[in-house]
């Protein structure tokens, strides 16, 4: 067999320590070994399953047994371990562990007579004779390596020119396969949230654009300001910057760098003030013009910094951050088509940056192109499975797209961290109505209304459908009434309402709304729901006449513009309705729909 390459013996023994960490019981050493190969290779099944020796807790385990047995349906070690934890049902076909051995409290009492003789390798190791061989041999080689590794050189006097000529360093190809971006992607999370990101989240800022070789006397103090930077502990890299001012005082990189610290903090005026101090060392300094013009955005979202955006291009041509950020500037003040030639600028200067695909995806949203949106998002994915921002991206582009379950396993996971995010929470909770996980739904929505109550309305529709279903009819109705306030002649908010006041019995109520519906009716579908809830609102209101009528309008409908049970239940009111000589009467039982009723359009944000 063909010799393994670099990447692979690299690869191979990742994997045997993570493996050797195990036995030793350093699961969280295992842990981070197997994570950091799953990022390579996300298809290894048996990585999966080494995995869930290693993590924490039952449902963890589970997952990746899941997934590992999705990856390969024939794997009997993820079968065993799933039907152990009982997330499979036991199966006479799956063989059990192997007990061909005795169990350490058996092998303990078993008498030396009693126990099998061992043969082979592992007898003859045991054996005096061969370890006597053994030391005498090791101590042949310590003397010959003495002699050859030391002696004989020393009697050489010409030493051969010593060359470096670097090999080609191991490269590991990331082709994650939760969103593959192929000619086929793949565009869903494999089960629920993957284990990667469970892991303790670290700081892992920008790398450095500027990074300027230091004067020897403070080549030190600049490493530890570099370890504070990685850390992202801003406080200790501005004080040791600071302190290499005195020792490099013409040095405009070293303001720069201090400001960039100031402008993470979130200081801007701060952060101008050092931007400023390295234009005036060299105003040539195209990154301190980058500098200002972010700052003066944090400091007014509205300030006009294209200028700055300008001068730090003219100055530096290949700063591809300066030409992502004016993108981001372009698309923000809806100049998308801009942010498009800057992008493709970009792409040039860092053909492998996250970053520039989300920006692809943000221009193709505002142009109202949904398909390269998703296609540039999941790009972005596939080059940085930890950029945390492209987890919401994605839930908001699967959901718009219709891809609900996709959506909840980017949302969750992107909700982990961002436990304050409200729009997020809010997608989640729509993504969860439409797979009529109701509970789940109204959970998220609480939870998002919770931390924004003004600026969600536009999702008090799916909140208040949620709380229909789960049966919370006054917390439904409350939270369609507040749907309304933004949108009075929506036929969808309308439409709940009528079903809300019709549970609730305020059948006057409802069919206000009903009227409302009437007006506001554009298709076929939404008309044979207007008349649906008006048949049933006029029973309940004692006007069997107009009920009757109503029926027969529905039933007159082409059959596709309603649900089979809307007609059904239809035809058996005008059943109930109509007495045998033809005299109209009230019906007597309280009609409910069969089925679940819901707007023939679904809005998305």
């Amino acid at each position: 067999m063909a010799d393994a390459s670099p990447d692979d013996k690299n690869i191979d023994a990742i994997f045997q320590d993570a493996v050797e960490a195990l036995r030793r019981g350093e699961k969280a050493r295992a842990k981070e070994l197997l994570t950091l190969l799953l990022k390579t290779d996300q298809n290894n099944s048996t990585y999966w399953v080494w995995l869930s020796a290693a993590v924490d807790n039952a449902k963890e385990r589970i997952y990746c047994l899941q997934t590992a047995l999705k990856l390969n349906p024939e794997n009997g070690t993820a079968k065993r371990g799933l039907i152990l934890l009982g997330a499979l049902p036991p199966d006479p076909n799956v063989q059990p562990f192997p007990m061909n051995r005795p169990r350490a409290w058996e092998e303990k009492l078993l008498l030396a007579s009693e126990k099998p003789k061992e043969r082979g390798l592992r007898a003859l190791t045991k054996s005096p004779i061969t370890r006597l061989a053994g030391v005498l041999l090791i101590g042949a080689g310590l003397v010959s390596a003495v002699i050859f590794g030391f002696v004989l050189p020393r009697q050489n006097n010409t030493a051969p020119t010593q060359t470096n000529t670097p090999g080609p360093s191991p490269t590991f190809t990331m082709t994650p396969t939760l969103f593959g971006v192929t000619s086929a992607p793949t565009r869903a999370f494999a089960g629920a949230t993957p284990l990667w990101m469970l892991l303790p989240q670290t700081y892992t800022p920008t790398p450095l654009y500027v990074n300027t070789p230091r004067a020897l006397d403070s080549r030190d103090q600049f490493r530890i300001a570099m370890q504070a930077y990685n850390a992202g502990d801003w406080d200790t890299f501005i004080s040791n910057m600071e302190l290499i001012i005195p020792l490099e005082p013409e040095s405009a990189d070293v303001h720069y760098l201090i400001g960039e610290a100031y402008r993470f903090k979130g200081q801007a005026g701060n952060a101008i003030k050092a931007y400023n101090d390295a234009l005036k060392l060299n105003s040539e300094f195209g990154p301190a013009y980058l500098g200002l013009a972010r700052a003066r955005l944090l400091d007014n979202a509205d300030f006009n910094a294209e200028d700055l955006f300008n001068e730090a291009i003219k100055r530096d041509p290949n700063f591809g951050e300066a030409y992502l950020e004016r993108v981001r500037y372009y698309i923000f003040h809806e100049d998308p088509k801009s942010a498009l030639v800057d992008l493709e600028q970009a792409t040039d200067l860092m053909p492998e940056s996250p970053a520039i695909y989300m920006a692809y995806a943000d221009a193709y949203l505002a142009l109202d192109d949904q398909k390269r949106a998703l296609e540039s998002a999941e790009k972005a994915y596939s080059l940085d499975i930890t950029m945390l921002p492209v987890y919401q991206l994605l839930g908001s582009l699967y959901l718009q797209n219709g891809q609900y379950q996709e959506s909840v396993n980017a949302l969750e996971l992107f909700v982990i961290y961002e436990k304050e995010n409200s729009l997020a929470l809010a997608m989640l909770g729509q993504a969860y109505y439409e797979l009529k996980d109701y509970q789940a739904a109204v959970d998220n929505f609480d939870k998002a209304f919770e931390l924004n109550r003004t600026g969600l309305k536009r999702y008090y529709l799916y909140s208040g459908y949620s709380n229909l279903e789960l049966g919370n009819t006054d917390r439904a109705v409350e939270q369609l009434e507040t749907a309304l306030d933004d949108d009075n002649t929506s036929f969808e908010i309308n439409l709940a309402l009528a079903r809300g006041y019709y549970i609730q019995e305020k059948f006057g109520s409802a069919f206000l709304k009903v009227e409302v519906l009437k007006s506001v009716a554009d298709t076929d579908e939404e008309t044979a729901l207007m008349l649906y809830w008006r048949a049933l609102v006029q029973e309940k209101r004692d006007e069997p006449k107009d009920a009757l009528n109503t029926w027969k309008e529905l039933v007159a409908m082409d059959e596709k513009a309603m649900t089979v049970e809307m007609r059904e239940e239809a035809l058996q009111h005008l059943k109930t309705i109509i007495t045998p000589t033809n005299t109209p009467k009230g019906g007597t039982g309280t009609p409910t729909p069969k089925g679940k009723v819901t707007p023939s359009r679904t809005p998305t944000p």
